[in-house]
């Protein structure tokens, strides 16, 4: 029987509507699970049931994320926020890791796993970071791989792609900054910005600062054999 797995939906300022990219869909069924999208559920009674009827979550890309989730002022250059969607996200994940389901999170929600963990991030890179960057919101298709990212021996990432280094997409602004356990750092830009995180306590969880759905779909098999190890894990 294939895997239910949970995807988190966005929505625009009105909340008018939820959104789940197609890319995001595909990538869940083509590695074999049965994506489910998910409405932001706000008691705790409906997040544990939901967590309990879902065999794996895979949380997506969109909006920034609300600072004051990491006792942070709002930065001038913070985007737009939809709270609803963060409170939603930070439980059902702290719910995901006390029931140990496996984890996948894209972008977006490789910050709000470190978040929800205790963690916390750079509202704006390149207003906070004070070194060279790199571009990491390319001027290109999406799944052009425009940066390469180094991947620690050993980690779950490791493990998963079979490198050491990995050429991905890159469109965000945020991005980790303090990460602590059980999560870790698994993967990092040559700037030294936050690619990957990962956890030592629990069977999968992944954290990914790049769209390794949009990179599917023109081959890319590190992108390929994450999602299917993904839902292998799922299983």
């Amino acid at each position: 029987m294939k895997p239910i797995i949970g995807i988190s939906s966005s929505m625009e300022v009105d909340e008018s509507y939820y959104m789940v990219a197609n890319d995001n869909v595909k990538a869940i069924m083509h590695a074999g699970g049965l994506p489910v999208m998910l409405p932001h559920f706000m008691t705790e009674a409906d997040v544990y049931a939901i967590a309990e009827k879902l065999d794996g979550l895979y949380l997506t890309g969109g909006y920034d994320i609300d600072p004051t989730l990491f006792d942070e002022e709002p930065h001038p250059k913070l985007g737009t926020i939809i709270p609803t969607r963060d409170a939603f996200e930070m439980a059902l994940i702290k719910e995901m890791l006390k029931q140990d389901k496996p984890i996948l999170g894209v972008c977006r929600g490789c910050q709000i796993l470190n978040i929800a963990a205790g963690g916390d991030m750079y509202q704006d890179i390149y207003a906070q970071i004070d070194r060279q960057l790199l571009q990491h919101s390319q001027k290109a298709p999406q799944g052009h791989g425009s940066h390469f990212v180094h991947v620690a021996d050993g980690s779950l990432l490791h493990r998963l792609t079979g490198s050491q280094k990995l050429r991905v997409n890159s469109r965000h602004h945020q991005a980790n900054r303090n990460v602590v356990a059980p999560l870790q750092v698994s993967g990092e830009a040559n700037d030294g910005v936050i690619e990957a995180v990962e956890s030592t306590k629990h069977h999968f969880v992944l954290g990914l600062q790049w769209h390794p759905e949009n990179m599917m779909p023109v081959g890319d098999q590190a992108s390929i054999k994450i999602f299917e190890g993904f839902i292998a894990a799922c299983k």
